[in-house]
């Protein structure tokens, strides 16, 4: 019985099933929401640019993709908050699915790697809102979760308006 799953020209697991909004696979020939390529290099001001606007419209799991594609690219002492956003993008990706042990995990564990750089944080990264804002759903999700409950993350500081 050979391997069913999908492979790239390299001979590399790929799946090419569509997805979902939530990064859920749809059945072969479904009409799926576009995903981040795998080969996907960005700067980490972009990064944040493209994944905020992935958030506002309530894409987490292609944020997290683009956040992902950021933390592989880091410098070494970068590469745990980069890791620590791409987990809060997948908490908020459970949130959405309605999975509440895994929203609660990822997320908890997400504010835990992202806090060290609070002191420091590069890129006008807003660490102390994103984890209350991590934290406070992730308490939320311990009474269960609603799927569509209000998820607010600012990943950068805005700059204020004169």
């Amino acid at each position: 019985m050979g391997d069913m799953r999908d492979r790239d020209e390299s001979g590399r697991p790929r799946n090419a099933r569509p997805r979902d909004a939530y990064g859920r696979p749809l059945p072969h020939g479904a009409t799926g929401v576009p995903t981040m390529p795998d080969d996907l290099s960005v700067t980490p001001v972009e990064a944040l640019e493209h994944a905020q606007r992935l958030l506002d419209a309530d894409r987490p799991f292609h944020a997290h993709e683009v956040l992902e594609a950021a933390w592989k690219e880091a410098p070494e002492a970068e590469r745990e908050l980069w890791r620590g956003l791409a987990q809060v993008a997948v908490g908020v990706t459970h949130v959405r699915r309605g999975n509440a042990r895994g929203a609660r995990a990822l997320l908890e564990r997400a504010a835990d790697r992202i806090e060290p750089y609070a002191h420091d944080a590069p890129y006008s990264i807003d660490i102390t809102g994103i984890a209350a804002e991590a934290r406070r759903v992730a308490d939320n999700a311990a009474e269960g979760i609603d799927p569509d409950m209000p998820v607010r993350i600012q990943l950068t500081h805005r700059p204020s308006t004169p």
